[in-house]
């Protein structure tokens, strides 16, 4: 029987993992998915006037993960599909990675190094993501003298097990499909 949280057995997680994934199937019920999708970057978000992206766009993002979180459209549409289902941490980790890479101060980086490790990395975070001990471990190992690449392998892992899992999830759903009516 699941008691308190940090004592959940391994099965017990896996059990509330699939209930969260299927309330949020259940909560995916809007009229049109390209309506709840707001562009991630500033840039797309002070334009007043954002386009759809073409369907040759839209249709690249079937098979190119990379391709779909290049676009603002297909970043927010990906994004809203994963908060739909209760699954956004992963592309929020890839994200704020990608944000980290871009610090140029030592200081600056040692922070938001810390405040990643703390949001996704370290067991029980708030929106910890699933690699393995591994990979975990070359990450806190490279968080001793923060650098760019301080979490690429773990970026990696994140970035192939949504191309493997998640992409393929998006692509048969209705946020997805309205890029492609």
């Amino acid at each position: 029987m699941c008691k308190g949280l940090a004592a959940l057995p391994h099965s017990c997680l896996e059990r509330a993992k699939e209930i969260k994934i299927k309330l949020g199937i259940l909560l995916q019920k809007p009229e049109s998915a390209a309506d709840l999708v707001i562009p991630y970057t500033e840039k797309a978000e002070k334009s007043a006037k954002t386009q759809k992206p073409s369907l040759d766009k839209a249709l690249q993002w079937h098979d190119s993960l990379d391709k779909l979180l290049q676009n603002n459209h297909g970043l927010a549409s990906f994004k809203s599909f994963l908060r739909s289902e209760f699954s956004e941490e992963n592309l929020e980790f890839w994200m704020a990675c990608e944000d980290y890479k871009k610090i140029k101060s030592p200081v600056k980086m040692a922070e938001k190094a810390k405040k990643i490790y703390e949001e996704f990395i370290q067991a029980e975070a708030p929106k910890e993501v699933n690699i393995d001990h591994f990979t975990k471990d070359i990450t806190v190992k490279n968080l001793e003298e923060p650098s760019p690449s301080s979490f690429d392998v773990a970026q990696k892992r994140i970035h192939a097990l949504m191309e493997k899992d998640s992409l393929p999830r998006f692509v048969r759903s209705g946020f997805y499909q309205e890029f492609i009516k």
